[in-house]
Protein backbone atom coordinates (compact mmCIF):
# COMPACT_ATOMS: atom_id res chain seq x y z
CA UNK A 1 0.00 0.00 0.00
CA UNK A 2 2.55 2.23 0.82
CA UNK A 3 5.48 0.39 0.51
CA UNK A 4 5.16 -2.01 -2.41
CA UNK A 5 9.06 -3.27 -2.84
CA UNK A 6 8.54 -4.79 0.51
CA UNK A 7 5.91 -6.93 -1.08
CA UNK A 8 8.39 -7.45 -3.76
CA UNK A 9 11.18 -8.77 -1.29
CA UNK A 10 9.41 -10.99 -0.05
CA UNK A 11 6.91 -12.70 -2.27
CA UNK A 12 9.18 -16.19 -1.88
CA UNK A 13 7.84 -16.26 1.83
CA UNK A 14 3.82 -15.33 0.86
CA UNK A 15 3.80 -17.84 -1.62
CA UNK A 16 4.63 -20.24 1.26
CA UNK A 17 1.79 -18.64 3.11
CA UNK A 18 -0.42 -18.63 0.25
CA UNK A 19 0.34 -22.68 0.07
CA UNK A 20 -0.40 -23.34 3.20
CA UNK A 21 -3.30 -21.70 3.54
CA UNK A 22 -4.71 -23.65 0.47
CA UNK A 23 -3.54 -26.74 1.73
CA UNK A 24 -5.09 -26.20 5.50
CA UNK A 25 -8.37 -25.05 3.40
CA UNK A 26 -8.35 -28.95 1.87
CA UNK A 27 -7.29 -30.44 5.54
CA UNK A 28 -10.55 -29.32 6.62
CA UNK A 29 -12.52 -30.57 4.12
CA UNK A 30 -10.65 -34.28 4.56
CA UNK A 31 -11.49 -33.97 8.40
CA UNK A 32 -15.04 -33.16 7.16
CA UNK A 33 -15.25 -35.97 5.02
CA UNK A 34 -13.44 -38.34 7.61
CA UNK A 35 -16.37 -37.31 9.97
CA UNK A 36 -18.85 -38.25 7.69
CA UNK A 37 -17.88 -41.50 7.30
CA UNK A 38 -17.32 -42.47 10.72
CA UNK A 39 -21.43 -41.32 11.11
CA UNK A 40 -22.06 -43.49 8.35
CA UNK A 41 -20.31 -46.51 9.70
CA UNK A 42 -21.65 -45.70 13.63
CA UNK A 43 -25.17 -45.80 11.56
CA UNK A 44 -26.38 -42.34 13.84
CA UNK A 45 -29.16 -40.22 12.97
CA UNK A 46 -27.33 -37.17 12.93
CA UNK A 47 -26.92 -34.18 10.16
CA UNK A 48 -24.92 -36.19 7.88
CA UNK A 49 -27.13 -39.12 7.53
CA UNK A 50 -28.53 -37.54 4.21
CA UNK A 51 -24.80 -36.93 2.40
CA UNK A 52 -23.33 -39.58 0.92
CA UNK A 53 -19.60 -39.59 -0.39
CA UNK A 54 -19.40 -40.93 -3.89
CA UNK A 55 -16.74 -43.47 -4.42
CA UNK A 56 -15.48 -40.57 -7.22
CA UNK A 57 -15.34 -37.85 -4.24
CA UNK A 58 -13.61 -40.68 -1.81
CA UNK A 59 -10.80 -41.50 -5.11
CA UNK A 60 -9.92 -37.76 -5.00
CA UNK A 61 -9.79 -37.69 -1.64
CA UNK A 62 -7.20 -40.49 -1.93
CA UNK A 63 -5.56 -38.55 -4.84
CA UNK A 64 -4.68 -35.81 -2.83
CA UNK A 65 -3.23 -36.99 0.44
CA UNK A 66 0.00 -35.90 -0.82
CA UNK A 67 -0.82 -32.56 0.76
CA UNK A 68 -0.93 -33.54 4.19
CA UNK A 69 2.95 -34.07 3.58
CA UNK A 70 3.25 -30.21 1.88
CA UNK A 71 1.69 -28.79 4.82
CA UNK A 72 4.38 -30.46 6.60
CA UNK A 73 7.05 -29.20 4.78
CA UNK A 74 5.60 -25.70 4.53
CA UNK A 75 4.99 -25.61 8.09
CA UNK A 76 8.62 -26.66 8.82
CA UNK A 77 10.28 -24.06 6.22
CA UNK A 78 7.80 -21.34 7.67
CA UNK A 79 8.80 -22.34 10.97
CA UNK A 80 12.38 -22.79 11.76
CA UNK A 81 13.98 -24.80 15.14
CA UNK A 82 12.73 -23.65 17.87
CA UNK A 83 10.57 -20.29 16.67
CA UNK A 84 7.46 -22.32 15.80
CA UNK A 85 4.38 -22.28 18.01
CA UNK A 86 0.65 -23.94 17.67
CA UNK A 87 -2.45 -22.65 18.87
CA UNK A 88 -4.40 -24.61 21.56
CA UNK A 89 -7.51 -26.89 19.68
CA UNK A 90 -8.78 -29.20 21.73
CA UNK A 91 -12.69 -27.95 22.17
CA UNK A 92 -15.27 -28.95 24.22
CA UNK A 93 -19.17 -29.76 23.54
CA UNK A 94 -19.79 -26.03 24.92
CA UNK A 95 -23.54 -24.61 23.68
CA UNK A 96 -22.54 -22.99 20.23
CA UNK A 97 -19.13 -24.23 20.21
CA UNK A 98 -20.05 -26.49 17.14
CA UNK A 99 -19.86 -23.86 14.60
CA UNK A 100 -16.18 -23.00 15.27
CA UNK A 101 -15.28 -26.74 16.67
CA UNK A 102 -14.58 -28.35 13.01
CA UNK A 103 -11.47 -25.56 12.81
CA UNK A 104 -7.62 -26.77 12.69
CA UNK A 105 -5.19 -25.55 15.14
CA UNK A 106 -3.92 -22.34 13.06
CA UNK A 107 -0.13 -22.33 12.62
CA UNK A 108 1.62 -19.47 14.52
CA UNK A 109 5.26 -18.37 13.72
CA UNK A 110 6.85 -16.13 16.32
CA UNK A 111 7.71 -12.56 15.06
CA UNK A 112 11.24 -12.27 16.60
CA UNK A 113 12.16 -14.98 14.35
CA UNK A 114 13.11 -13.91 10.80
CA UNK A 115 10.69 -16.46 9.11
CA UNK A 116 10.94 -14.73 5.77
CA UNK A 117 14.94 -13.99 5.28
CA UNK A 118 15.03 -17.77 6.77
CA UNK A 119 12.88 -19.23 4.07
CA UNK A 120 13.73 -16.93 1.15
CA UNK A 121 17.65 -18.08 1.80
CA UNK A 122 16.00 -21.35 1.50
CA UNK A 123 14.42 -21.18 -2.33
CA UNK A 124 16.73 -18.51 -3.36
CA UNK A 125 20.36 -17.13 -2.68
CA UNK A 126 20.46 -14.70 -6.03
CA UNK A 127 17.58 -12.28 -5.74
CA UNK A 128 16.92 -9.55 -4.24
CA UNK A 129 13.31 -9.14 -5.45
CA UNK A 130 10.61 -11.56 -7.27
CA UNK A 131 9.77 -8.76 -9.66
CA UNK A 132 12.55 -9.47 -11.43
CA UNK A 133 12.27 -12.21 -14.40
CA UNK A 134 13.90 -15.45 -12.86
CA UNK A 135 12.65 -15.14 -9.34
CA UNK A 136 13.36 -18.73 -8.13
CA UNK A 137 14.12 -22.02 -9.60
CA UNK A 138 10.47 -23.16 -10.12
CA UNK A 139 11.44 -26.55 -11.33
CA UNK A 140 13.07 -27.70 -8.10
CA UNK A 141 11.63 -31.03 -7.39
CA UNK A 142 11.64 -29.55 -3.61
CA UNK A 143 9.16 -27.01 -3.99
CA UNK A 144 5.96 -27.60 -2.52
CA UNK A 145 4.43 -25.76 -5.50
CA UNK A 146 5.05 -28.66 -7.85
CA UNK A 147 2.92 -30.91 -5.93
CA UNK A 148 0.54 -28.34 -5.37
CA UNK A 149 0.53 -28.17 -9.21
CA UNK A 150 -0.01 -31.91 -9.58
CA UNK A 151 -2.71 -32.24 -7.91
CA UNK A 152 -4.49 -28.82 -8.70
CA UNK A 153 -7.42 -30.59 -11.30
CA UNK A 154 -8.34 -32.83 -8.44
CA UNK A 155 -8.58 -30.04 -6.02
CA UNK A 156 -10.69 -27.87 -7.85
CA UNK A 157 -13.19 -31.16 -8.25
CA UNK A 158 -13.31 -32.08 -4.59
CA UNK A 159 -13.93 -27.94 -3.77
CA UNK A 160 -16.44 -27.34 -6.42
CA UNK A 161 -18.59 -30.62 -5.90
CA UNK A 162 -21.99 -30.35 -5.05
CA UNK A 163 -22.00 -32.71 -2.31
CA UNK A 164 -18.55 -30.96 -0.24
CA UNK A 165 -20.61 -27.50 -0.38
CA UNK A 166 -23.37 -29.13 0.93
CA UNK A 167 -21.21 -31.23 3.40
CA UNK A 168 -19.57 -28.24 4.41
CA UNK A 169 -22.51 -25.91 4.89
CA UNK A 170 -24.27 -28.74 7.46
CA UNK A 171 -21.26 -28.77 9.14
CA UNK A 172 -20.98 -24.91 9.54
CA UNK A 173 -17.55 -24.59 7.70
CA UNK A 174 -17.25 -21.73 6.10
CA UNK A 175 -14.41 -21.46 4.07
CA UNK A 176 -14.11 -17.75 3.33
CA UNK A 177 -13.51 -16.99 6.89
CA UNK A 178 -10.57 -19.70 7.38
CA UNK A 179 -7.32 -18.06 7.48
CA UNK A 180 -6.43 -16.87 3.80
CA UNK A 181 -9.23 -18.08 1.44
CA UNK A 182 -7.86 -18.76 -1.84
CA UNK A 183 -10.11 -21.54 -3.22
CA UNK A 184 -11.88 -19.28 -5.26
CA UNK A 185 -8.34 -19.07 -7.33
CA UNK A 186 -7.12 -22.49 -7.20
CA UNK A 187 -6.49 -22.48 -11.18
CA UNK A 188 -4.03 -19.27 -10.38
CA UNK A 189 -2.04 -19.63 -7.28
CA UNK A 190 -1.21 -23.35 -7.68
CA UNK A 191 0.23 -22.22 -11.10
CA UNK A 192 3.30 -23.49 -12.21
CA UNK A 193 5.17 -20.07 -11.75
CA UNK A 194 2.79 -18.41 -9.45
CA UNK A 195 4.01 -15.53 -7.79
CA UNK A 196 1.82 -13.38 -5.11
CA UNK A 197 0.49 -10.46 -6.23
CA UNK A 198 0.08 -7.78 -3.67
CA UNK A 199 -3.58 -8.61 -3.14
CA UNK A 200 -2.69 -12.03 -2.90
CA UNK A 201 -0.12 -10.43 -0.22
CA UNK A 202 -2.73 -8.82 1.87
CA UNK A 203 -5.62 -11.83 1.77
CA UNK A 204 -2.85 -14.38 3.17
CA UNK A 205 -3.19 -15.13 6.68
CA UNK A 206 -0.44 -16.39 8.80
CA UNK A 207 -0.75 -15.66 12.83
CA UNK A 208 2.91 -14.19 14.62
CA UNK A 209 3.30 -14.44 17.97
CA UNK A 210 5.70 -11.60 19.53
CA UNK A 211 6.43 -8.14 18.79
CA UNK A 212 7.18 -6.93 15.41
CA UNK A 213 7.68 -3.56 14.21
CA UNK A 214 7.30 -1.84 10.87
CA UNK A 215 8.18 1.26 8.94
CA UNK A 216 6.95 3.63 6.18
CA UNK A 217 6.26 6.34 4.74
CA UNK A 218 2.80 8.52 4.15
CA UNK A 219 3.21 11.38 1.74
CA UNK A 220 0.38 14.25 2.24
CA UNK A 221 -1.34 15.05 -0.82
CA UNK A 222 -1.43 19.01 -0.56
CA UNK A 223 2.31 19.59 0.63
CA UNK A 224 4.20 16.15 -0.23
CA UNK A 225 5.68 16.08 2.29
CA UNK A 226 6.62 12.96 3.49
CA UNK A 227 6.82 11.44 7.18
CA UNK A 228 8.03 7.96 8.94
CA UNK A 229 5.40 6.04 10.45
CA UNK A 230 6.19 3.33 12.83
CA UNK A 231 3.95 0.75 13.92
CA UNK A 232 4.46 -1.99 15.97
CA UNK A 233 2.22 -5.56 15.90
CA UNK A 234 1.62 -7.19 19.47
CA UNK A 235 0.83 -10.22 17.62
CA UNK A 236 -2.73 -11.12 19.34
CA UNK A 237 -1.14 -11.25 22.58
CA UNK A 238 -4.06 -11.03 24.83
CA UNK A 239 -2.37 -10.32 27.81
CA UNK A 240 -1.77 -5.86 28.17
CA UNK A 241 1.17 -7.21 30.82
CA UNK A 242 3.24 -8.11 28.69
CA UNK A 243 3.10 -4.91 26.18
CA UNK A 244 1.29 -1.93 27.87
CA UNK A 245 4.37 -0.80 29.85
CA UNK A 246 5.91 0.08 26.36
CA UNK A 247 3.09 1.98 24.65
CA UNK A 248 2.38 4.43 27.32
CA UNK A 249 4.00 7.20 25.07
CA UNK A 250 2.72 5.98 21.58
CA UNK A 251 0.24 8.73 19.65
CA UNK A 252 -2.19 5.61 19.46
CA UNK A 253 -2.99 2.53 19.18
CA UNK A 254 -5.54 1.06 16.48
CA UNK A 255 -7.37 -1.92 17.99
CA UNK A 256 -8.62 -4.63 15.06
CA UNK A 257 -12.03 -5.85 16.20
CA UNK A 258 -13.45 -8.14 13.64
CA UNK A 259 -17.23 -7.94 13.88
CA UNK A 260 -17.62 -10.77 11.37
CA UNK A 261 -16.77 -13.26 13.96
CA UNK A 262 -19.95 -12.84 16.34
CA UNK A 263 -21.04 -16.41 15.82
CA UNK A 264 -17.50 -17.98 16.70
CA UNK A 265 -15.74 -19.23 19.81
CA UNK A 266 -11.96 -18.97 20.68
CA UNK A 267 -9.84 -21.42 19.74
CA UNK A 268 -8.11 -21.37 22.87
CA UNK A 269 -11.41 -21.06 25.05
CA UNK A 270 -14.53 -22.33 23.15
CA UNK A 271 -17.04 -20.86 26.16
CA UNK A 272 -15.60 -17.75 24.72
CA UNK A 273 -17.52 -15.45 21.89
CA UNK A 274 -14.93 -13.97 19.71
CA UNK A 275 -16.87 -10.65 19.73
CA UNK A 276 -17.12 -11.14 23.11
CA UNK A 277 -13.31 -11.15 23.50
CA UNK A 278 -12.79 -8.52 21.95
CA UNK A 279 -15.29 -6.67 23.79
CA UNK A 280 -13.70 -7.20 26.81
CA UNK A 281 -10.08 -6.43 25.47
CA UNK A 282 -11.56 -3.29 24.03
CA UNK A 283 -12.89 -2.43 27.99
CA UNK A 284 -9.54 -3.87 29.53
CA UNK A 285 -7.60 -1.26 27.15
CA UNK A 286 -9.59 1.69 27.61
CA UNK A 287 -9.59 1.63 31.42
CA UNK A 288 -5.70 0.81 31.52
CA UNK A 289 -4.17 3.37 33.51
CA UNK A 290 -1.10 3.53 31.48
CA UNK A 291 -2.51 3.86 28.30
CA UNK A 292 -4.51 7.08 29.38
CA UNK A 293 -3.02 9.57 27.78
CA UNK A 294 -2.74 7.37 24.42
CA UNK A 295 -5.17 7.95 21.71
CA UNK A 296 -7.57 4.65 20.82
CA UNK A 297 -8.29 4.36 17.17
CA UNK A 298 -11.27 1.37 16.58
CA UNK A 299 -11.08 -0.39 13.45
CA UNK A 300 -14.91 -2.65 13.28
CA UNK A 301 -12.96 -5.13 10.71
CA UNK A 302 -13.80 -7.99 8.04
CA UNK A 303 -17.04 -5.80 7.41
CA UNK A 304 -17.34 -7.27 3.97
CA UNK A 305 -17.51 -11.18 5.71
CA UNK A 306 -20.65 -9.18 7.93
CA UNK A 307 -22.53 -8.44 4.85
CA UNK A 308 -22.59 -11.81 3.57
CA UNK A 309 -23.10 -13.21 7.02
CA UNK A 310 -25.93 -11.32 7.52
CA UNK A 311 -27.59 -11.59 4.50
CA UNK A 312 -26.91 -15.60 4.36
CA UNK A 313 -29.48 -15.30 7.64
CA UNK A 314 -27.52 -15.97 10.27
CA UNK A 315 -28.60 -13.22 12.58
CA UNK A 316 -26.74 -10.85 15.48
CA UNK A 317 -29.74 -11.13 17.93
CA UNK A 318 -28.87 -15.14 18.24
CA UNK A 319 -25.72 -14.69 19.30
CA UNK A 320 -25.82 -10.62 21.11
CA UNK A 321 -28.69 -11.45 22.93
CA UNK A 322 -29.21 -7.24 23.93
CA UNK A 323 -29.63 -7.00 19.75
CA UNK A 324 -33.31 -7.84 20.06
CA UNK A 325 -35.30 -7.53 16.91
CA UNK A 326 -33.18 -4.72 14.87
CA UNK A 327 -32.84 -5.21 11.50
CA UNK A 328 -30.34 -7.47 10.46
CA UNK A 329 -28.39 -5.84 7.99
CA UNK A 330 -24.60 -4.07 7.90
CA UNK A 331 -26.01 -0.73 8.45
CA UNK A 332 -27.79 -1.69 11.42
CA UNK A 333 -25.71 -3.84 12.98
CA UNK A 334 -22.35 -2.23 12.95
CA UNK A 335 -24.05 1.47 13.82
CA UNK A 336 -24.98 -0.59 17.52
CA UNK A 337 -21.74 -2.20 17.21
CA UNK A 338 -20.06 0.88 17.30
CA UNK A 339 -22.57 2.62 20.01
CA UNK A 340 -21.04 0.22 22.25
CA UNK A 341 -17.74 0.35 22.07
CA UNK A 342 -18.27 3.90 22.24
CA UNK A 343 -19.90 3.57 25.34
CA UNK A 344 -17.17 1.79 27.01
CA UNK A 345 -14.47 3.90 26.05
CA UNK A 346 -16.89 6.94 27.85
CA UNK A 347 -17.74 4.66 30.93
CA UNK A 348 -14.16 3.47 31.46
CA UNK A 349 -11.23 5.75 30.60
CA UNK A 350 -9.27 7.10 32.86
CA UNK A 351 -9.21 10.71 31.29
CA UNK A 352 -11.78 11.92 28.42
CA UNK A 353 -10.82 11.09 24.96
CA UNK A 354 -12.09 10.86 21.78
CA UNK A 355 -14.71 7.87 20.52
CA UNK A 356 -12.37 7.29 17.02
CA UNK A 357 -13.95 4.56 14.97
CA UNK A 358 -13.82 3.06 11.09
CA UNK A 359 -16.02 0.25 9.40
CA UNK A 360 -12.88 -1.41 7.63
CA UNK A 361 -11.86 -4.22 5.36
CA UNK A 362 -8.22 -3.98 5.73
CA UNK A 363 -7.69 -5.97 2.39
CA UNK A 364 -9.43 -2.85 0.51
CA UNK A 365 -6.25 -1.02 0.19
CA UNK A 366 -7.87 2.21 -0.86
CA UNK A 367 -10.29 2.11 1.79
CA UNK A 368 -7.82 1.76 4.13
CA UNK A 369 -5.16 3.77 2.93
CA UNK A 370 -7.62 6.43 3.10
CA UNK A 371 -8.17 6.21 6.57
CA UNK A 372 -4.64 6.28 7.56
CA UNK A 373 -4.32 9.42 5.38
CA UNK A 374 -6.63 10.77 8.22
CA UNK A 375 -5.37 8.91 10.93
CA UNK A 376 -1.99 10.95 10.38
CA UNK A 377 -3.64 14.07 10.31
CA UNK A 378 -5.61 13.42 13.56
CA UNK A 379 -2.23 12.88 15.24
CA UNK A 380 -0.43 15.80 13.67
CA UNK A 381 -2.98 18.18 15.13
CA UNK A 382 -2.60 16.93 18.46
CA UNK A 383 0.81 17.05 18.46
CA UNK A 384 0.77 20.59 16.99
CA UNK A 385 -1.88 21.46 20.03
CA UNK A 386 0.20 19.91 22.24
CA UNK A 387 3.15 22.46 21.26
CA UNK A 388 0.32 25.07 21.15
CA UNK A 389 1.26 25.97 17.70
CA UNK A 390 -2.85 25.36 17.59
CA UNK A 391 -5.81 26.08 19.68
Amino acid sequence: MYQPKAFGKERASWRAVIHLNVVQSFHLMFDAMNRVQKSAQASRDNLHDSLQLTPDLLKLKLRLTPLLQVRETLIRRLSPVGSGETEATQLTNASYAERSKNYLKEIAVNSAAQWKDTFNRLVSNDRESFDSDEPIDFDDPNDPGVVLHACSEDMIKLWNDPVIQQLLDKQNLRMEEVAGFFLDSLERVTGPRYIPTDDDILRARLKTLGVSEHRFNISSGSTGISRDWRIFDVGGHRSQAFWAPYFDDMDAIIFLAPISCFDQVLAEDPKVNRLEDSVMLWTNICSNQLLKNTNLILFLNKSDILRAKLASGIKLSDYVVSYGDRPNDLDNTSAYLQRKFAGILKQHSPTPRVFYCHLTTVTDTKSTKYILSNLKDMIMRQNLAITNLIV
